[in-house]
């Protein structure tokens, strides 16, 4: 990194922090800038002047007057306890990672970071999604979602709710991996914002792009069989088809196109939106997906831990309903009891 020659400290230096003005007594580097806001350097990113700046040279990249920071760390958006009883060995995988739960749990909507983490515990989950946001520089006593859901127990998947472009997905991603090392990640790329349908153009770009960066890249999709097959050819690790509009919870609305996309997909298939009750969840595991990823249904129930325990008990139903095949369908009444001996 390039030296800066010292200033008479008693010059201001005035810069822009997460969209703010901010005005520092003299020159100091990005270490002092991050103690000055109180801010733990191992649990936050940041970006000057549009480029990251990686952790390890913080005590020596330089605040210059006129620079622009932002400040990012994880939030609520959008546990590793034992398996159920016969689900041990019934795990799955993805990008190398296995997990003996198959729900995954958002984190935004709930009340306070409290209830965050007793429904995630109530849920079993061992993977939430997490958005990312600016640090709130103004008020350093707001807690962290880090402060609730320990990222050595749980696994993190930050995710790119809010992006409407595949730049700006990228960009996110990027600082999400420098505030937390993790190369799993969700990426959605929204279309407009009354449907949240994906923009399946700008997804495909961005997949292309964060695989490429050596991301393992998780993609939030259109229920399109023929667009799942060309994210896994730019290397997905996972697809995940809406199955109605996020947070709609209307439940599956296309069980037939997803059928068809689980059926296809040689990685794992997860249902993503629009699950609004533990039978819509059940329904999704019955279709052979490999695993289900719910926020609002939890988060906006009456009793979100209850329902968060529901919700666990409906995915574990659905995946041993799935295993055991169910009956076939027919026209007429089949009686259960035998004719034989008929009084």
């Amino acid at each position: 990194m390039s030296s800066m020659t010292a200033p008479s400290a008693s010059l201001p230096v005035e810069i822009t922090v997460n969209g703010e003005p901010r005005r520092l007594a003299g020159p100091t580097t990005v270490a002092g800038l991050l103690a000055e806001l109180g801010l733990e350097p191992t649990r936050v990113a940041v970006e000057r002047n549009l480029e990251i700046v990686p952790k390890s040279t913080y005590a020596e990249v330089p605040v210059a007057a006129g620079d622009s920071f932002e400040i990012v760390h994880f939030v609520g958006g959008g546990d590793h306890g034992p398996a159920a009883p016969g689900t041990a060995a019934d795990s799955w995988s993805v990008a190398g990672r296995t997990f003996a739960s198959r729900l995954i749990v958002g984190t935004g909507k709930y009340k306070d970071f409290a209830q965050t983490a007793a429904a995630v515990e109530a849920s079993g989950a061992e993977m939430v999604t997490v958005a990312v946001r600016r640090v709130n520089v103004s008020d350093r006593s707001q807690p962290l979602l880090t402060d609730y859901l320990d990222p050595k127990r749980y696994t993190y998947l930050p995710n790119t709710a809010g992006c409407y472009t595949a730049a700006d997905a990228i960009r996110t991603l990027r600082l999400a991996r420098e505030a937390g090392g993790w190369n799993l990640v969700k990426l959605e790329v929204l279309g407009e914002q009354k449907t949240l349908y994906p923009d399946m153009v700008e997804t495909l770009e961005a997949t292309k792009v964060l695989v490429k960066d050596g991301f393992d890249v998780m993609v939030y999709c259109a229920d399109d069989p023929i667009m799942a097959k060309r994210l896994v050819d730019a290397g997905a690790c996972a697809i995940m088809p809406l199955g109605a509009p996020i947070g709609s919870g209307l439940g599956l609305q296309n069980p037939v196109m997803i059928r068809l996309i689980v059926e296809a997909a040689p990685v794992p298939v997860l249902v993503d939106a629009g699950v609004g009750t533990a039978s819509d969840a059940a329904v999704a595991m019955e279709l052979g997906c490999d695993a289900v990823l719910m926020n609002t249904a939890i988060a906006e129930a009456r009793d979100p831990v209850a329902m968060a325990r529901a919700m666990k008990l409906a995915v574990e139903a659905g995946r041993l309903a799935y295993l055991a095949g169910r009956m076939p369908k027919k026209r007429y009444a089949d009686p259960s009891s035998p004719l034989a001996g008929l009084i």
